[in-house]
């Protein structure tokens, strides 16, 4: 169950990744989704479908596969984090990371002490295989766990080399809709404004020397990003894989 995190590593070697996001919390999704060949799946406790305890059924669909679940939590919040640790994640996604104090919050939430204030119970949790590893995991989750914070905001942006510099930000990775959103202009791509802190974004974080990741905004398809140095893409989603069926809207323009 516990296992090496691929993911982590393939990023921190300078790999590049493509994953779907799975916003609909169902294992068997997930699982098709993984057996399909994405490095990773993104499962959206935000704006998705699920809390901590519906976790694990994903979790043990997918950990027969490469694939990792990487979890987007709904807040920077310690007792979330835990528990979605706990459950046996191997990667986070922290949303609304605006400062530096933000990113502190969020790296000590997955870690134990002396590093952190992660609360301990390796003796029964998932994550360390029921205790059956206790003290390896305890040794050994802090360097195994991929932490992402994402800059969604003005605010994030002005402050991205502060964010990038936290020991323990694995990724840094780009939140376009909410950044836009953040200057009132939400999902307006072409104004003047929104791209002009789409590229500030972009140049601050690539100044941190952290992992970049983004979904296709703007114009600029995962391919496009992929060119522009981002190591970690999301390509698609499990929503929009059921939604546009190329075979109904044929039949439909056909056939009525």
């Amino acid at each position: 169950m516990y296992r090496p995190n691929t993911l982590k590593k393939r990023l921190l070697s300078g790999g590049k990744v493509l994953g779907c996001w799975a916003t609909l919390g169902h294992p068997h999704v997930c699982e098709i989704l993984a057996l399909a060949g994405y490095d990773f799946l993104l499962v959206d406790q935000e704006h998705g479908i699920g809390e901590p305890s519906m976790l694990i059924p994903i979790l043990q669909a997918v950990s027969a596969t490469p694939a990792t679940v990487v979890v987007r939590v709904p807040a920077n919040d310690p007792v979330y984090l835990k528990r979605v640790l706990d459950a046996g994640a191997e990667a986070v996604m922290i949303p609304g990371i605006d400062t530096v104090e933000d990113a502190k919050a969020a790296v000590a939430a997955c870690r134990y002490p002396p590093l952190g204030r992660r609360g301990s119970a390796t003796g029964s949790i998932r994550a360390a295989n029921y205790g059956m590893i206790s003290a390896d995991y305890a040794r050994t989750a802090a360097d195994n766990t991929l932490v992402i914070c994402q800059i969604e905001s003005a605010k994030a942006v002005d402050n991205v080399a502060a964010i990038g510099a936290v020991d323990g930000v694995d990724v840094l990775f780009l939140g376009p809709n909410d950044l836009s959103g953040s200057i009132g202009k939400l999902g307006l791509f072409d104004d003047p404004q929104v791209r002009e802190l789409l590229a500030r974004a972009e140049a601050g974080m690539k100044k941190t020397g952290k992992a970049l990741g983004a979904i296709p905004h703007a114009g600029r398809s995962w391919q496009q990003l992929l060119e522009a140095g981002y190591a970690m893409m999301t390509c698609t989603s499990d929503a929009r894989l059921l939604r546009e069926s190329p075979e109904m809207k044929e039949f439909r323009a056909k056939y009525g």
